[in-house]
């Protein structure tokens, strides 16, 4: 079985720009033919690595290190500017939970809209649907629209909907940071067990306690590059060593 997940040579940059131009404001530069005012910020550089299959890796950084550029990368939503990302499965992305979610219609609308987003047929969620709404823990609000909902009860029924699509590759942002304890440890629980029946995880986190239970590898971005790839108790021993202002401890 070869890697799951194939990073080579990957740079993502974006173009930026400092001012939205007055529509007169654009004309008399283009006749004058001034350039605009861009730049370009360059997310991640040089960028590689390989997954195998049922593998937990870790993603840590700090913020704005290019760990989120990287999900994004790998879940398809963005393209890199150089270098190849290679993705084998079907993939669960926990990037932003109810993201894909429409405010005007229900709960139970938008749980066949998200799963047919992640590749779900409506005959599959329609076998399914039962099974989401109990784990949710909000049936009594699921012919509510998701505009009534609280942002835990989105997460909840986000997390649902992506645990029932049995993702061959599961992507996870920062989920551990939403919702109560309750949801969080059920969160950790389903994630185990994803794991435990062959799911590959990579898992994006500033807890360094679930990163160093839950993942057999991390990868430590810095600075848009790859700093260190190992060991999760010594990786993130020496990421929170670097993190420690000068004359710390």
């Amino acid at each position: 079985m070869g890697p799951v997940i194939r990073l080579a040579g990957v740079t993502k940059a974006y173009r930026l720009v400092h001012q939205r131009p007055f529509l007169a404001r654009e004309l008399w530069r283009r006749l004058l033919q001034k350039p605009s005012r861009t730049e370009t910020f360059t997310a991640l550089r040089d960028v590689s690595f390989e997954i195998e299959r049922g593998e937990a890796v870790g993603v840590i950084g700090t913020n704005g290190s290019g760990k989120s550029t990287l999900l994004s990368l790998i879940a398809r939503t963005s393209y890199p500017t150089a270098g190849t990302v290679e993705v084998e499965g079907r993939v669960g992305p926990l990037l932003e939970l109810g993201a894909g979610f429409h405010p005007d219609l229900t709960g139970r609308e938008n749980i066949f809209l998200n799963a047919s987003l992640l590749g779900l047929s409506r005959a599959e969620v329609e076998t399914r649907l039962e099974s989401i709404i109990d784990y949710s823990g909000i049936r009594t609000f699921i012919d509510s629209p998701i505009q009534t909902y609280s942002t835990g009860m989105t997460a909840r029924l986000g997390f649902s909907v992506v645990a029932h699509t049995d993702p061959d590759i599961l992507l996870v942002d920062e989920v551990f940071a939403v919702g109560d304890a309750d949801f969080q440890q059920r969160c950790e629980e389903t994630i185990r067990g994803m794991i435990a029946r062959g799911a590959t995880l990579f898992l994006v986190s500033h807890d360094m306690r679930v990163v160093r239970e839950i993942c057999s590898k991390v990868i430590w971005i810095e600075e848009g590059r790859v700093r260190e790839i190992g060991d999760p108790a010594k990786v993130v021993e020496r990421y929170l060593h670097s993190a420690q202002p000068v004359g710390a401890g």
